[in-house]
Formats: C-alpha cells, sequence, structure tokens
C-alpha cells in the first residue's frame, strides 16, 4: 500500500502465474473446482459464482487503487448497487440520494427499492446545512453520494457528508464512477463504501460492462461478500479480465482526458450558442473549491447548455461525428449524448429532470485539435 497509484494498478492482486511465469493473470474459464477430498478446497476455490480467480485478481487490484479493505466486482454497476442496498438496508429504512442522481440510480430506488418498503429523498448534497435536516433519525441508514453528479457535475464534500452520515449511525456511499479512483479516494475522506460503473472509466474501452464495490473496513466488505454470492450477480471471468487490464493503464488515460476535457470547455466558453458550461474545473462553478480540495483534477466530462431549447441541443448531439452519439462515458473515445431523452429519461416527470437544452460529452483521448473541429462544427 506504499507503492503510487500506477505501480498498484498494475501490480495489485496480478502476482505471475506460479505455474508457468504468465506475467498477466489468466481467464479461468471455469465453473468448479476439483476438491482435495470433501471439504478440501485448493485455495479456497469451489464455484466460480463464490469465487474465481481472474475476478479474485481484479477485486484485489481495485480495492488496493481505492485504498480499501475489500473488493468486490459485479456483472453492472447497478448490481453492486442493486446487491449493497440489499446488504445493508431492510424494509423501513430510509435513504437520502442526490437531487441530480442518474437516471438508472433513481430507477433503481423509485422501480425496486421503494416498493420494497425503503424510501428516499432526493436532497441537493453540496449543501450541507439541507442534508442534515433531511435525515430522518432512526431510520436514514445511507446517504447516497455522486460527486461529481451525473449529468449536472455538482460537486459534494466528501468529509462534511461522512460527519453528517456517521453522526446520524448511517453509512456514506460514494460513487465514484465520474472522477475514477485515480482522481479521487471517497475512502480516505471518511466514506464507507465505495461504487464503480466499472464500464466507464476503470475498464476504459467501452468493450465491458461491470461493477465494483470497496468497502473501507474488513467486517463490511464480508457482509457485503456474502450478499454477493447469495445474489449471485458477479463479474465473469473475460468480463474481469477485460476490466483488469483496462485498469492497469487509469493513471495515463485519465491524465489525457483532463487534457482535453480542459480545451473542450475552453471552446464552449467562448461559442456563442452555448449558454452555460458545467465543469468542476472552472472558478466559478458552486463546486469548484470542493473539487481542488478533494480531486486531484477535474475529470473528462463536460455539459454544456444550449441557445434554442431542446431540439438545438439534439440537433448537436446529431451533427457531431468525432463524438460518437451514444450512452455510457470513460472510453478512449469521445461520446455525445443528449441526457434528457437517453441515459436520464427515467428520472423525465421527477424532481430529478434533467434540464431540456443539455447536451453531456465524455471527452476521449483523441487528437484535441481533431475533437475541437468537430465539436465546433456540431455546434455550427
Amino acid at each position: 500500500m506504499n507503492h503510487g497509484f500506477e505501480t498498484l494498478a498494475v501490480h495489485a492482486g496480478q502476482e505471475a502465474d506460479p505455474h508457468t511465469g504468465a506475467v498477466v493473470p489468466p481467464i479461468y474459464a471455469v465453473s468448479t473446482y476439483k476438491q482435495d477430498g470433501v471439504g478440501g478446497l485448493r485455495a479456497g476455490y469451489e464455484y466460480s459464482r463464490s469465487a474465481n480467480p481472474t475476478r479474485t485478481a481484479l477485486e484485489e487490484a481495485v480495492a488496493a487503487v481505492e485504498g480499501g479493505a475489500r473488493g468486490l466486482a459485479f456483472a453492472s454497476g447497478l448490481a453492486a448497487e442493486d446487491t449493497l442496498l440489499r446488504a445493508v438496508c431492510r424494509p423501513g429504512d430510509h435513504v437520502l440520494i442526490p437531487d441530480d442522481a442518474y437516471g438508472g440510480t433513481y430507477r433503481l430506488f423509485s422501480r425496486v427499492l421503494e416498493p420494497w418498503g425503503v424510501s428516499f429523498d432526493p436532497v441537493p448534497l453540496g449543501d450541507l446545512s439541507a442534508v442534515r435536516a433531511a435525515v430522518r433519525s432512526g431510520s436514514t441508514r445511507v446517504i447516497w453520494v455522486e460527486t461529481p453528479t451525473n449529468p449536472l457535475l455538482n460537486v459534494a464534500d466528501i468529509a462534511g457528508l461522512a460527519q453528517i452520515a456517521h453522526d446520524a449511525g448511517a453509512l456514506l456511499v460514494v460513487d465514484n464512477t465520474f472522477a475514477s479512483p485515480y482522481l479521487q479516494q471517497p475512502l480516505a475522506l471518511g466514506a464507507d463504501v465505495v461504487v464503480h460503473s466499472t464500464t466507464k472509466y476503470v475498464g476504459g474501452h467501452s468493450d465491458v460492462v461491470g461493477g465494483a464495490l470497496v468497502a473501507r473496513s474488513a467486517d463490511l466488505g464480508e457482509r457485503l461478500a456474502y450478499h454477493q454470492n447469495a445474489i449471485g450477480a458477479v463479474a465473469g471471468p473475460f468480463d474481469a479480465w477485460l476490466t483488469l487490464r483496462g485498469l492497469k493503464t487509469l493513471g495515463v488515460r485519465m491524465e489525457r482526458h483532463c487534457d482535453n476535457a480542459e480545451r473542450v470547455v475552453d471552446l464552449l466558453l467562448s461559442h456563442k450558442r452555448v449558454t452555460q458550461v458545467l465543469y468542476p474545473g472552472l472558478p466559478d462553478h458552486p463546486g469548484h473549491e470542493v473539487a481542488a480540495k478533494q480531486m486531484r483534477r477535474f475529470g473528462g466530462m463536460v455539459s454544456f447548455r444550449v441557445a434554442g431549447g431542446e431540439e438545438a441541443a439534439v440537433e448537436v448531439c446529431n451533427r457531431a461525428r468525432l463524438f460518437t452519439l451514444g450512452e455510457s462515458l470513460g472510453g478512449v473515445e469521445s461520446l455525445i449524448e443528449h441526457p434528457g431523452r437517453m441515459t436520464h429519461a427515467s428520472a423525465a416527470g421527477s424532481p430529478l429532470e434533467v434540464p431540456a437544452d443539455l447536451v453531456r460529452l465524455s471527452v476521449g483521448i483523441e487528437t484535441i485539435d481533431d475533437l475541437l473541429t468537430d465539436l465546433s462544427e456540431a455546434l455550427g
């Protein structure tokens, strides 16, 4: 744990194969394992839902780069979220979520967990007083944080929210997908669990779907591991291998994502068709000071609003060429989307509905001049 981030990303959980010396963990495409007598497990493996060596390598690596006691890999980010919430909540419990949370997270709470008996309230997490007032004594079990948020890129004070959560006997859960483990370390700031859609920056190549949880304490990690096995939405060995491969280059990729995003922001700020740019790196962003304190850099996600309303925003998305029109984010290629009609359509008509004139960019690692030309042409 004394090694730097990039060293951990390359080496943690990834010792050379003892049989062949292979420097990359093999893909263990296996469902079951030969036992040395009844109950005599080799290295603890008996069935790949419970554990698989390729998945173990990924879980150890993710735990290392987040500075946690236990990492767990899942079939998707939402599978990780659902497993976590069923492990720590019961019917009658209450959760606080961001008032601009990811649409899939909102759908999970509103359509799956609320009918199960878990209530929730959206709160502006950048306002610590509002969060404190929204806590229900004796029933709030989790404060759920995205920072930066998707897609409005609001920023929350992780350390401040951790204090509020712990004073209330609740857990602080931070979705660290937008920042990635390279740019932000929520567990070091007091969070209890970190959530990732590893589909995004950790995987980084738009070729695999996955999720992860990292627990700060071994006890909570063991509790989550029990539910991971019992619920069963685990990462398959090939998906774990692809994600592990992506993690190795996360540090160098994030630097390029950030470099390119800053240049894109400069272009947008000067364009007459852009009415607002949302990016934590801007000095006038309301969360800029907090982001500067808890993030290494400000990330590769940029959102902006377009003069002319919803149809103008949709037109910009449709005119882009290098910025591929598509959902998801965090890959090496740049993506553009209209959140109101795409990733956040499930939040339409709710308190989490996003502005209709909003466009979201996931800025990739292409040659920046090419990206700027494409975006200028899309904006007209």
